[in-house]
């Protein structure tokens, strides 16, 4: 029985793509730029630059960059994950890195496989570019989960720091300093706009609009009535921390009651993946008398069909909004 250690190779070549990329992102930001990090970036470049608006035309910079440059060709399907995740990489810097990471994946494949010139080209492009969009995609997946992880906190405190007297935009900068990032940047931005004269609620509304939260919405227009017609804002923003952990709570019983239909459809999904490099790992010519015949490439492609229709519905089926 001859094994291939073809397909393992490919697996590590994609992982160090993604490596790769995290690699650079921290040598070039160093660790502020981790969400893992008590110290929000704000803090931290104000104590390196004690230029306040220097570091928010930084930021502002970088939170608005990737959804100015979606007229790019092909980096529309990217912008607004990149968005989400605010990677701190320009839109051209991310291309870069593609194209770089590309030709580091054709290298590889070049020194671990014999595979063809032609192979290797299309795996080394589908690997830079899909290692890329995973990063970022889950870049943005975890940075969403802690926003609104910590936004009933944050609030909570709002509501505190309102109830001893201080104003709404002292109650944003208090929690600028207070919860670290990724809220602690965004409320630091908003209450540095404030000091400039722009207006809290409306900063309140494009922090919301780009990051497309629900319940950040729910914030600035709470805001925004207190505003136009009065009441009390602490009472206001006590009530709202309680919808918003109301509807976390729902949110994660909903995801742990369909956690058991998520794993069957990865599993269902990546099973035949996983048989095929079995396969080619055992038995490198198990489809040698079938390859060459004219059913074999529109049956390959019949079988990639449905396994994409399967991950979608899959996706589909367990995609319950709350």
């Amino acid at each position: 029985m001859q094994i291939s250690a073809a397909p393992l190779i490919y697996i590590l070549i994609f992982v160090a793509v993604i490596a790769l990329v995290e690699g650079l992102y921290l040598t070039i930001f160093g660790k502020s730029i981790s969400l893992n990090n008590r110290m929000s970036r704000r803090l931290a470049l104000l104590e390196k630059n004690h230029n306040r608006e220097a570091v928010l035309e930084q930021l502002r910079k970088e939170m608005g960059q990737h959804m100015n440059a979606r007229g790019i060709p092909l980096y529309s399907l990217l912008a607004t994950k990149a968005q989400k995740a605010n990677i701190a990489f320009s839109p051209q810097q991310l291309l870069m890195i593609m194209v770089g990471v590309c030709v580091f994946a054709y290298l590889g494949l070049t020194i671990g496989t014999s595979a063809a010139t032609p192979v290797r080209i299309v795996l080394a492009i589908g690997m830079g570019i899909g290692g890329v969009y995973m990063w970022v995609n889950k870049k943005a997946k975890k940075r969403m989960e802690m926003l609104d992880e910590q936004l009933p906190d944050a609030v909570e405190l709002m509501v505190r720091s309102l109830r001893v007297g201080h104003p709404f935009s002292a109650s944003i900068g208090i929690v600028s300093k207070e919860v670290p990032d990724p809220l602690g940047s965004e409320f630091g931005m908003i209450a540095d706009e404030a000091a400039y004269g722009r207006d809290v609620a409306e900063s309140l509304k494009a922090f919301a609009e780009r990051v497309d939260s629900q319940d950040l919405r729910f914030l600035a227009v709470a805001v925004t009535i207190q505003q136009t017609s009065g009441g009390n804002l602490a009472e206001i923003l006590e009530g709202l921390s309680k919808v918003i952990r109301a509807r976390f709570k729902l949110f994660r019983r909903v995801k742990a009651i369909t956690a058991e239909a998520k794993w069957s459809g990865m599993f269902l999904s990546a099973f035949p993946i996983g048989a095929l490099v079995m396969i080619m790992l055992v038995q490198p010519t198990y489809f040698d008398d079938v390859k060459e015949t004219a059913a074999f490439i529109p049956a390959a492609l019949i079988v990639a069909a449905f396994l994409v229709i399967n991950v979608i519905f899959m996706k589909m089926m367990v995609n319950i909004k709350v």
